[in-house]
């Protein structure tokens, strides 16, 4: 049995790459945690992907001994959080878990926009922040101005911020002191009845669903049955552990820890994020207060290339929802594409982990459609319908007016791209909010729509900005503007995996943009094709595609111009006829870079 006193709950919180993963290393290692020869660089990323593209995708928890400078022995519970904005949820969440954060900011960047966000969401949980400057080693390192700019941007007194290298180990043991001196120990009562919050929970292919839960009073035992407030289940515990990154299993957990049990539970989506867990007998009389549930905001059609596929990508989607509660999907047929899926997402890296994940794990080959939004129609009958698709739109003459998503985007950006980012956002139709300094730093807020960003928009504002600037937002509201929706027709054919909602003063461009790049991706077929771009059934662009001629007047030396003239019709005949019955293939990578627009 561990006293509160002795107990730290904490999460690190930063922007992307600043050493969120690497810090946590160190704290595992040179609290001896995991022994040298297991240890590994950035042990709690344990999925593949995480690995590969160096970012944190699940929150994840370790537990840690540490014998501080005052004799005595504290027990550390660390969740490690992503800092991608499509993550923010993993971070909201983990934030409601503990008492206290470290702030990790990169000693020769500085403050980002991600720092911000996450640093907000830290505050809004009432944490105790310990700000840590990390790469002090780097010659660019810079760690006054650092300073500075913490207090200047994000109002926290960071004159005693401590100054690590995370990959060296520098200042490693002043960050476990801090840890124990200045953040607060858990509050909790040992005997009231059972209140513990469920964090997370993820599907294990040995021990079913496996749940990690902060106890906030009483005591959870290894031979309890407990109860979850919100879906009204009971369950027999199976087995208590705590996580030092592999499971070790524990007698009971008290207030003020965090641990995970299993519960012969069959499916994830029985255990909600943010649930309270009581006792069945003894139950506490109020949960606690949960979380608001992801909201998918970008919607994507997955299809396999292969038909026969359709049902292992059936059962990969259902079995990824297990360990990813944020994710939807329901069914969906297309006329060009067969049976697939409309899958919703928080944002396009989770589209693409997702898509990514999907390939890999279980060996599919897919077809990614559009990103597209959510739109609210309001309809002429009063009544409101949300359009998840393009291709379902209904008659317009039925519908009185369309709103779209809108967002708060945040972006940090040298003075020197300042120019070319502002200009970015009015391409996209964007209204300026504010704009403010840090030093040579802008800091410039925009009211966006969301439909402009889910394309391409942070590709190109990297491009723009060398790669300098940074970008967070969150979603606002929904407003009404003048959209439509364009529909791409292939040799007379509507492609509806090619359709896309558009402002109407922009049709044209992105119509032009689109036939033209779709003339190069198509191979040439033996007759001529026409690509055009339409809205409704006014055609707003037009290409065509020239045929592959076959010289069938090669044979025809001297004698009379008749001979050719007839051999020419017949093969024009022949042609005519041929694009009356005649399929035109589009390949798979035609549609995944005719996605890809420059705007």
């Amino acid at each position: 049995m561990t006293q509160l006193n002795r107990i730290r709950n904490f999460s690190i919180v930063a922007h992307i790459d600043h050493g969120k993963s690497t810090l946590a290393d160190r704290l595992i290692q040179s609290t001896g945690t995991v022994a040298d020869r297991d240890m590994k660089a950035q042990i709690l990323d344990s999925m593949d992907i995480e690995r590969e593209r160096g970012i944190t995708i699940k929150a994840q928890t370790v537990r840690l001994e540490y014998k501080a400078r005052d004799g005595h022995a504290y027990i550390l519970n660390l969740i490690d959080t992503p800092g991608h904005v499509d993550f923010a949820y993993e971070v909201s969440r983990s934030m409601r878990a503990v008492e206290g954060s470290l702030l990790v900011v990169d000693a020769s960047q500085g403050v980002e926009a991600q720092t911000l966000a996450n640093v907000y969401h830290a505050l809004d949980a009432g944490h105790e922040i310990v700000p840590v400057l990390n790469k002090i080693d780097l010659p660019a390192a810079e760690p006054d101005r650092i300073k500075q700019q913490i207090e200047d941007v994000i109002g926290l007194d960071a004159h005693d911020a401590i100054l690590i290298s995370a990959k060296s180990g520098l200042g490693i043991p002043e960050v476990l002191e801090a840890i124990v001196t200045r953040l607060p120990a858990p509050k909790g009562d040992r005997s009231a009845p059972l209140k513990a919050m469920l964090v997370d929970s993820w599907y294990d292919a040995y021990l079913g669903v496996v749940v990690m839960v902060r106890i906030m009073d009483g005591v959870m035992r290894r031979t309890d049955r407990i109860k979850m407030m919100q879906t009204g289940a009971a369950y027999g515990i199976d087995r208590l552990a705590v996580l030092k990154p592999q499971m070790v299993e524990i007698a009971e957990l008290g207030p003020g820890e965090i641990g995970v049990f299993t519960a012969s539970i069959k499916q994830v989506r029985d255990t909600r994020v943010g649930d309270t867990i009581t006792h069945e007998r003894h139950p506490c009389t109020t949960p606690l207060p949960g979380f608001k549930p992801a909201q998918p905001v970008v919607f994507c059609g997955l299809f396999p290339v292969d038909a026969a596929d359709f049902e292992a990508l059936r059962e990969a989607i259902e079995k990824l929802t297990l360990n990813d509660a944020s994710f939807t999907s329901e069914m969906e047929t297309s006329a060009a594409l067969g049976f697939g899926f409309r899958c919703g997402f928080l944002g396009l890296l989770h589209l693409e982990v997702v898509r990514d994940r999907l390939e890999r794990e279980y060996d599919l080959d897919l077809i990614t459609t559009a990103p597209s939004v959510v739109y609210h129609l309001h309809m002429r009958d009063g009544s409101l319908r949300e359009l998840h698709n393009p291709a379902d739109m209904p008659d317009l003459t039925l519908v009185d007016h369309i709103e779209e998503p809108r967002i708060k985007a945040t972006i940090m950006v040298p003075d020197d791209y300042l120019g070319d980012v502002l200009k970015l956002c009015q391409d996209r139709r964007g209204i300026q909010l504010d704009l403010t300094y840090a030093g040579s730093r802008a800091m410039v807020v925009y009211d966006l729509p969301l439909n402009e960003v889910v394309f391409d928009f942070y590709d190109r504002l990297k491009s723009v900005s060398k790669g300098y600037a940074s970008f967070d937002y969150a979603i606002t509201g929904y407003r009404e503007d003048f959209l439509v929706k364009m529909s791409v027709l292939v040799n007379d054919e509507p492609v509806d995996a090619l359709s896309m909602m558009v402002h109407r003063d922009r049709a044209e461009l992105r119509g032009r943009a689109m036939v033209e790049k779709l003339k190069e991706l198509i191979p040439r077929h033996m007759f001529k094709i026409p690509i055009q771009a339409a809205i409704g059934s006014r055609v707003i662009a037009r290409e065509t595609l020239s045929a592959m001629r076959k010289d069938v007047t090669a044979k025809c030396y001297g004698g009379d111009a008749t001979r050719k003239r007839k051999l020419l019709d017949k093969q024009k005949a022949g042609k005519k006829k041929m694009r009356q019955f005649g399929k035109v293939e589009i390949p798979q990578s035609a549609f995944i870079s005719a996605l890809k627009m420059d705007g």
